[in-house]
């Protein structure tokens, strides 16, 4: 009897404890959201007055890399990626000049019409700001990398208003096919505070109740199982689209800030050939998309050029706004192929690209019922289950870990970071794949032989 009095005493005060710390953090990342939006707003509005404001794209750029390259080169890139990396590398240590240092930097390139987007730089500032107040507490390396998660998750819930698929999201996207359970508590606490106090600073956020009322068949069930491999497709694309700008920057041997001005210039040149469509956000095409409008049935793949310029070649800012860019738009065009409604599939199409780019299909099925209602969350989280799965074994946050092989016919090594993964096929021998397979090399031989 007192050992279990012992016990629950101990969980009350740990209870408590995180109640506090995370609400603490929750808090601060709300108000330091609200601020980086505002910043944000005010300095675009100021430079999109202007008709050809897009031809600062290459003085912005080398601007950018180089406050990056000399004060905190860990704001590089879209910011998440490289708080995954702190979290599983350092304990969630983070340097605290990466926080102004990525606010500015994404202002900068936001501002001047670079393709990336908000979330990134607000996980990214909320981590670091997390890991600065462990610090002032003197809190231990475990305590340290729970606080930090819990400002990815606060980053996450306050800069799109999805308070519970933000504090998802923050533990769902450290491993691949895993979820840590004793950060649940504090990242939901985190997550909540945070949205609460960022709406309570005036912050907007881009909700879309969809008129949709379910009528189920067999016909539409197939065209949203037919839409989830397309999407997956898609978000294979765009990392591949990514990895190819970031081999392309690896090859271009010169100073960063000078690849911000060839990257900058690219998408200036780029912009004059196909509009101003695919700078910044993106919000209005999102927008239009889920209110059934019209757009170019190429757009997604334009966004995922212009996202890769501009990640790779000295800009700042975060990856998902263009992955819903990419999953509505896409979404759309598949809409319009196939004959359906286009709204209803650019809002499967945005949470499944999520799903499957970042391997994060439990937030991104969360987010679903979040930003478009209850009615299209069922279908939502088919589509985007599928897309997690046709994604394979790669993802735009490379440093994620591996928890979970995808597929029994893959051969993958757990618990290396994706980036690293080689997977391979492994057909077992009573598999329906492994038969196919099987039956495919006897009739190439067969082939072979008659040749």
């Amino acid at each position: 009897m007192k050992q279990k009095l012992k016990e629950e005493t101990i969980m009350f005060i740990s209870v408590l404890k995180w109640f506090i710390l995370a609400t603490a953090v929750g808090a601060i990342v709300g108000a330091s959201t609200a601020f980086f939006l505002s910043v944000l707003t005010g300095s675009s509005d100021f430079v999109r007055q202007y008709q050809y404001y897009f031809v600062l794209l290459p003085a912005a750029f080398f601007l950018s890399a180089l406050l990056i390259k000399y004060l905190a080169p860990d704001a590089e890139g879209h910011g998440t990626e490289k708080v995954i990396e702190a979290v599983h590398k350092r304990f969630g240590k983070i340097n605290a000049a990466t926080v102004p240092v990525k606010l500015i930097a994404t202002v900068i390139t936001l501002a001047a019409g670079g393709s990336a987007g908000k979330e990134g730089p607000c996980a990214q500032i909320g981590a670091g700001l997390a890991s600065v107040f462990s610090d002032i507490l003197r809190l231990g390396n475990r305590d340290r990398k729970k606080l930090v998660i819990c400002g990815i998750s606060a980053g996450f819930a306050s800069v799109f208003g999805t308070p519970i698929a933000g504090a998802i999201f923050g533990i769902e996207v450290l491993f691949v096919g895993s979820i840590l359970y004793e950060v649940l508590l504090p990242s939901f606490i985190a997550g909540i505070t945070a949205y609460e106090v960022s709406s309570a600073l005036g912050v907007k956020y881009f909700h879309h109740q969809l008129n949709f009322t379910p009528v189920f068949s067999e016909a539409f069930f197939l065209k949203v199982l037919m839409s989830g491999i397309f999407f997956g497709l898609c978000s294979f694309l765009l990392i591949e689209v990514l990895r190819l700008g970031q081999t392309l920057s690896g090859k271009l041997k010169i100073w960063k800030p000078l690849k911000g001005l060839v990257g900058g210039a690219a998408l200036t040149g780029l912009t004059m050939i196909f509009s101003t469509r695919y700078l910044g956000l993106g919000l209005d095409t999102i927008e239009t998309t889920l209110q059934g409008g019209t757009i170019p049935w190429y757009s997604f793949l334009m966004k995922m050029v212009f996202t890769s310029l501009t990640l790779n070649f000295g800009g700042s800012g975060g990856i998902v706004t263009p992955i819903f860019f990419v999953g509505a738009s896409s979404g759309a065009s598949f809409a319009n192929i196939v004959g359906l409604d286009v709204s209803t599939f650019a809002a499967i199409g945005l949470t499944s690209l999520l799903a499957g780019a970042a391997n994060t299909p439990i937030a991104a099925a969360i987010m679903s019922v979040e930003m478009f209602g209850p009615a299209i969350a069922p279908y939502a989280a088919v589509a985007g289950i599928i897309s997690f799965l046709m994604t394979g074994h790669r993802s735009v946050y490379p440093s994620q870990v591996l928890a979970v092989v995808k597929s029994t016919s893959i051969q993958a090594e757990v618990g290396q970071e994706m980036d690293m993964i080689e997977a391979t096929f492994n057909p077992r021998k009573k598999s329906i794949t492994g038969i196919i397979s099987r039956f495919a090399q006897k009739i190439r031989s067969k082939l072979d032989g008659l040749k």
